[in-house]
């Protein structure tokens, strides 16, 4: 994350999200953008908040949820697009929702967005707000109905029975070897970067028992020269 020096403005503090892709080219004009916004809104100096992360993560695993926690009521956040908020409609609705009711004014650059506290943008902020909570049912609806249609197809459902794979699995020929020439447990966990309760309970799940009597080493006997 990069930021830049704090000013505050007369109508509270003004941040500006940035979430930046590995292959963002358009960082200096969304800058250039939100200064501009901010400007035209009179909103003050901005502190910059940058952030290269995936929009796979979830937004509550992301420094726009260190923004909602930080801002206060009659602070702004400013965005080039609401879609930089959240990596769906449900989570960009989640977050705008958050943001209204605790007065966080949240502004976007593309479609000139705007959410303060003014009648038009609390209508809006509840109709967010009911759309967040019938898609979170809808969501739960759509899986239990998934569920159960594989369950009427016979499919099992819930975790697969077995042992499950191990990173032991590709060593299991070697390790055997090494049991039947009377490697210890110790040795061979060790040699496999792994404990021997792990390498135990490994051997336990996939059948593989230490022979009893290992086999003795071989010892060569070099006759005396007479």
């Amino acid at each position: 994350m990069t930021e830049h020096t704090e000013t505050t403005s007369p109508r509270g503090k003004t941040l500006g999200y940035l979430r930046v892709s590995t292959d963002d080219q358009d960082l200096e004009k969304n800058k250039a953008d939100i200064l501009k916004l901010a400007n035209e809104k009179d909103l003050g100096r901005i502190q910059f908040i940058e952030e290269t992360v995936s929009g796979r993560v979830s937004w509550k695993k992301r420094k726009v949820a260190e923004i909602l926690d930080r801002c206060r009521a009659g602070d702004n956040v400013i965005v080039s697009e609401l879609s930089r908020l959240g990596r769906s409609m449900l989570e960009c609705m989640e977050i705008l929702s958050i943001a209204l009711e605790r007065g966080i004014h949240v502004y976007a650059v593309k479609g000139s967005w705007q959410l303060d506290q003014s009648i038009q943008s609390k209508i809006i902020a509840m109709a967010f707000s009911m759309a967040a909570e019938i898609e979170r049912d809808l969501i739960s609806q759509r899986t239990k109905e998934a569920l159960r249609a594989k369950k009427a197809a016979g499919m099992k459902l819930g975790r697969p029975k077995g042992p499950g794979k191990s990173k032991l699995d590709a060593f299991r020929p070697e390790i055997e070897a090494l049991l039947a020439n009377g490697s210890t447990q110790k040795f061979i966990a060790q040699r496999y970067s792994t404990t021997e309760a792990n390498l135990h309970n490994w051997m336990k799940k996939r059948g593989i028992k230490k022979p009893k009597s290992a086999a003795a080493p071989m010892s060569l006997s070099v006759p005396l020269l007479e």
